[in-house]
């Protein structure tokens, strides 16, 4: 087990997992050591920048901004959030979530090779996220030791090929490149759904095409837009906040404010000032997390046709979701806000259906996933309709994850999970189905069932009729 933790412990971290890969593929192509050298630095290089990025707007405006939306809005429910239910899960089902990962990374690039689904998943942690929750919710449908592994290794690999896989035609559309690069994230089917829902507005004018007025025309410049509208949200929302007592709250209620709450004190920030500095802050970490997307797009592609032309015929990687941003950076604003909005709107119809239908579990709009998976779905939208299909997807794709969590909620109660739920659409719609399934048909019918998603695509890809396009190839 040291050994598989040690192992796991690299897999897990997408720097060092895509740094491997890409190493691995330039020295498929022979080439030369410094070649290597430079093109596997520069790779990790680029996914610390965006890991730097992405941390630095979470520790720091986002998830201060959720509490203060919390309670300037006297909102009261369960955040959706993947990194609070895996470390639950993880203090009693530790080595199975490691034993699925390793499984399920070796049987990810089988199914690249042998199905039609060409995918190689290089999100490190959201594959540590998936292969925990398999492991819980399997275990409940009676799988142990080899069985819970092998099948949670199945199921694992299956959607590690399937969730880029139903993201990809509109991902082609959002980067040009054919299928030199995927999209890994388990959001998928939101951000497939969202592209569905632009096709609506097809033709439409694209979000990066907006006129400004001459004077306005500094709003073309992304970091100057995003600061502009951020600043704007978090003076509103802090004001509404100030207004209902937050600067005489009880410090101890908040993770992320204190730097707002210190009244009184020499560290005493003006609610203003702090306000502006957020909203700033938050387009530096938006510029950051798009340097890190570029500097790894530059290296990854191309060391990717080494795997791709010895090992795994046609292999695509399949890059955590920020890959998107920089195609269509006023969409990613765009569809942030407007998810959130539908975030907002679907607590709504859930408090009205729990106080008039059913007890239903009251899913607060988190900004992490809302900025990650709305604003990855606003440029999906984009893609598809122009600045109207952002605005409709991302709307939609608000909804979606306020309800299939609500829906997934008590899969997680019953396991003994209350109040933490999973936010990314393919955590949820996968938990709702296992989940069920575990209880519906336990042990080897299970089994079963797991073994299965690994081999139908592969007899699937023998046995059906391939097309014209592909069998001329």
């Amino acid at each position: 087990m040291a050994v598989i933790n040690f192992i796991v412990s690299i897999l897990s971290e997408p720097a060092l997992l895509v740094g491997l890969l890409a190493l691995v593929g330039l020295a498929l192509q022979g080439k030369a050591i410094e070649d290597i050298v430079m093109g596997t630095v520069k790779t990790v290089v680029g996914f610390l920048v965006l890991s730097a990025g992405a941390s630095y707007l979470q520790s720091g405006s986002l998830l201060a901004f959720g509490e203060l939306f919390n309670y300037a809005f006297h909102m009261q429910g369960v955040v959706p959030n993947n990194e609070a239910v895996v470390s639950m899960a993880l203090t009693q089902f530790g080595s199975d979530s490691a034993l699925i990962m390793c499984v399920g990374m070796v049987l990810n690039i089988v199914l690249a090779r042998f199905s039609r689904m060409h995918y190689i998943f290089l999100t490190g942690h959201h594959t540590l996220y998936m292969a925990c929750m398999l492991a819980v919710v399997l275990s409940i449908g009676g799988l142990q030791g080899p069985m819970l592994i092998i099948g949670g290794g199945c199921v694992l690999a299956m959607i590690m090929v399937l969730s880029p896989a139903y993201c990809q035609p509109t991902f082609r559309k959002v980067t040009g490149a054919g299928d030199a690069v995927g999209f890994g994230h388990f959001g998928g089917i939101g951000y497939a759904i969202a592209g569905q829902v632009g096709k609506l507005f097809k033709g439409g004018k694209s979000t990066e095409d907006i006129n400004f007025p001459k004077r306005l025309i500094f709003l073309r410049d992304t970091t100057v837009a995003i600061s502009i509208t951020m600043m704007i949200f978090f003076l509103i929302v802090t004001g509404v906040a100030v207004a209902n007592g937050i600067l005489d709250a009880d410090p101890s209620q908040f993770t992320n404010l204190n730097v707002l709450l210190n009244v009184g004190t020499e560290t005493t920030t003006n609610w203003i000032v702090w306000a502006l500095e957020s909203g700033m802050a938050f387009a530096g970490g938006v510029y950051i997390v798009l340097s890190g997307v570029r500097l790894i797009v530059g290296e990854i592609v191309p060391a990717f046709k080494g795997i791709s032309e010895k090992l795994v015929p046609g292999a695509v990687p399949a890059i955590d979701c920020p890959v998107c941003f920089p195609y269509a950076p006023n969409a990613v604003i765009i569809g942030f806000l407007v998810s959130f909005v539908g975030g907002i709107v679907g607590l709504l119809i859930l408090m009205a259906v729990d106080a008039n239908l059913a007890p239903v579990a009251l899913i607060l709009p988190g900004v992490v996933p809302h900025f990650f998976c709305g604003a990855s779905a606003g440029v999906f939208g984009n893609a598809e309709g122009g600045l109207k299909g952002c605005v409709a997807g991302a709307f939609v794709h608000g909804l979606l994850i306020t309800f299939l969590p609500a829906i997934c909620m008590p899969v997680f109660t019953a396991l003994g999970f209350t109040s933490a739920t999973f936010s990314d659409a393919d955590f949820s719609w996968l938990g709702i189905v296992f989940g069920n399934l575990a209880q519906a048909a336990p042990g080897m019918p299970l089994f079963v069932i797991c073994l299965l998603c690994f081999v139908v695509p592969i007899v699937y890809n023998f046995v059906a009729p391939k097309p014209k396009a592909a069998a001329a190839e």
